[in-house]
């Protein structure tokens, strides 16, 4: 199963369309800050499966702050991070880990990517696909009972600059 791992697309719908194009995923999952965008994605790829949940940008929304998805008998927790205080670091990250008993957590918010393993349980931030340069997104195979994580990074970008 080839999952890819998007965060903080704040409006940056194009990249991630390139990232599906490029890596042709089985199912997507969204860690927030960009739920609109994600919605976008789904509509144009409404074959591949999309979990997300809401981010500390993500107003007017009924997503969850968190999800639990079970694929190939490996429990992933999904979050933005700015419940669990990510930036200040993962002991509170790792505590919630233990107590969900899950074997993975992705997480968003800090735009910057991270691939960890603690204990038996795996660490993953994509870094950014729309605030972030190099822009950034996360593909991970499950397969044969392990998780396999990668971080990629692009220097396209669709959304333009001027400065006046």
């Amino acid at each position: 199963m080839k999952i890819l791992v998007l965060s903080d697309s704040h409006g940056e719908v194009e990249g991630m369309v390139r990232a599906v194009r490029k890596v042709r995923p089985d199912m997507i999952f969204h860690l927030g800050d960009g739920w609109r965008d994600a919605q976008s994605l789904a509509e144009e790829f409404p074959e591949v499966p999309l979990f997300q949940v809401a981010g500390n940008c993500d107003y007017r929304n009924n997503l969850e702050r968190e999800q639990v998805v079970q694929v190939d008998g490996k429990r992933i927790l999904l979050c933005h991070g700015h419940t669990l205080g990510v930036k200040q670091g993962l002991r509170e990250a790792e505590a919630e880990v233990r107590r969900q008993g899950v074997d993975a957590l992705l997480f968003g918010h800090t735009h910057t990517p991270l691939v960890e393993l603690r204990g038996n349980v795996l660490f993953m931030n994509p870094g950014s696909i729309g605030m972030a340069y190099p822009p950034s997104y996360g593909v991970l195979i499950v397969e044969d009972g392990q998780l396999k994580p990668r971080i990629c990074r692009t220097l396209e970008r669709s959304r333009q600059f001027s400065f006046r």
